[in-house]
């Protein structure tokens, strides 16, 4: 009897152990094939993967898809390998050394006019760029549609 109540302790156990070690895991997007430098980031490249939980925690990996899709790859990102954090960056939309388009907006007045892109800038970026005609540096913030939006 004793031995039975032993057995049926053993496999409750490595039940248990097992169904842990499931909950422990977490779903992480991954590339469902190679992505090189450059390339945009899809819904369709991603598949997701079971990894251990601490994968994530140890190492600065994007952990949802909605961080991912949009974005374009800084260097190569292999299939079923979790995507480091530092391996995406916001499509670059403002190039530096090509023209550009500053916007002015204040109190119903606009000007627009031609710059210099002093940095590379996605949506969002604060990025500095020269008046060709002056050559006065300001900074303003890259815009959703390319131009670079400068406020007073």
């Amino acid at each position: 009897m004793v031995s039975l109540l032993r057995s049926f302790l053993a496999v409750l156990l490595v039940t248990i152990s097992v169904s842990n070690a499931g909950a422990a895991g977490m779903e992480l997007p991954v590339p469902r094939q190679t992505i090189h430098p450059g390339d945009e980031i899809s819904h369709q490249d991603l598949v997701e993967r079971r990894f251990p939980r601490r994968t994530a925690q140890q190492f600065a990996v994007s952990t949802h898809r909605g961080q991912l899709v949009g974005m374009v790859a800084r260097r190569t990102l292999l299939p079923g390998q979790p995507i480091p954090a530092n391996a995406i960056e916001k499509q670059v939309l403002v190039r530096r050394g090509e023209p550009a388009r500053l916007v002015f907006r204040e109190q119903g007045l606009m000007i627009i006019m031609q710059v210099e892109a002093l940095q590379n800038g996605g949506a969002g970026n604060f990025v500095r760029v020269r008046n060709i005609d002056s050559g006065l540096v300001v900074s303003g913030r890259v815009q959703e549609d390319g131009t670079i939006r400068v406020e007073n």
